[in-house]
């Protein structure tokens, strides 16, 4: 479980808040889409669940024990791929036999399976490889480490399409009961198909905390002809297919598919969307 009580960082005196009074829980055995805008704090939260930043209180910590302290049997447990990083100019044996060894549960057998997956040689050189092929790269060894709590931050950034497919094929394939993925993004159509709750955030606070399933038992995601009844939409985007809309679902009794991109849209947009998928049923 990780746990979220009341927190409240900025970086320096002389920059705004980037959370202000943030609570939130995360259970075991959830792939959580972390959404935002650029800016709103997505990659700072879980560098905060990490350890790798804190706040005076200490208001984040793992199944119970202060993120801060970054004891070595909780950094067992974890694992973080920033948007950003550098590999050394060595093979991706090399890589996993020097460091595979801190993870109990590291299998090679993922690692070179999910390398395959993304069509990568197990002999790899990591100093000769695009940005988008060390992506794939480190997200192989951070499955392949079998940790409780995988942090991805813009995973998919640097990816081309293909190559976004088969992330997402890897990733589902390697999700357990005991497992949990954060996945933080503002491409959120490329992690649609995968998650199963998502965490809005939006300035210094929690816009949205829901699964998928309650999402679409309390809105309708549709494509509208033009010139359709938009009486009752909350949100209205124009499409060359027609007029797309998120509207109440009021009692249907099929669902429709979460669009997340047009529900981000949403959700930013217009209030009254926020308070349809937070009143009491």
């Amino acid at each position: 479980m990780i746990s979220i009580n009341h927190l409240n960082f900025r970086y320096n005196f002389h920059r705004p808040p980037v959370f202000t009074d943030f609570s939130l829980e995360i259970g075991d055995g959830q792939i959580i889409g972390l959404l935002g805008k650029n800016g709103t704090g997505k990659s700072t939260l879980l560098y905060l669940i990490c350890g790798l930043l804190y706040d005076k209180k200490h208001s984040v910590s793992i199944d119970g024990i202060p993120s801060h302290e970054r004891r070595p049997e909780t950094l067992q447990r974890l694992f973080i791929v920033p948007e950003e990083f550098e590999l050394p100019p060595i093979s991706i044996r090399q890589y996993a036999k020097t460091h595979s060894g801190f993870y109990p549960n590291f299998s090679e057998k993922v690692l070179e399976d999910t390398l395959r997956e993304f069509e990568l040689s197990p002999d790899i050189h990591l100093g000769s490889l695009s940005m988008g092929q060390k992506k794939k790269a480190y997200i192989s060894f951070a499955l392949a480490a079998q940790t409780d709590y995988l942090l991805l931050d813009e995973p998919t950034n640097g990816l081309d399409i293909p190559s976004k497919s088969q992330f997402r094929k890897v990733v589902a394939s390697q999700m357990t009961e005991q497992r949990t993925i954060i996945i933080s993004t503002h491409q959120v159509h490329d992690v649609e198909m995968l998650t199963d709750r998502v965490v809005l955030l939006a300035e210094d606070r929690l816009l949205l905390d829901a699964s998928l399933n309650d999402i679409a038992e309390r809105l309708r995601f549709e494509v509208r002809p033009v010139g359709a009844d938009l009486s009752d939409a909350l949100y209205i985007e124009p499409s060359i297919a027609g007029t797309l809309v998120v509207a109440p679902a009021n009692g249907f009794s099929d669902t429709t598919t979460v669009n997340l991109e047009l529900l981000f849209n949403a959700l930013t947009q217009n209030p009254e969307v926020v308070k349809t998928l937070t009143q009491p049923s």
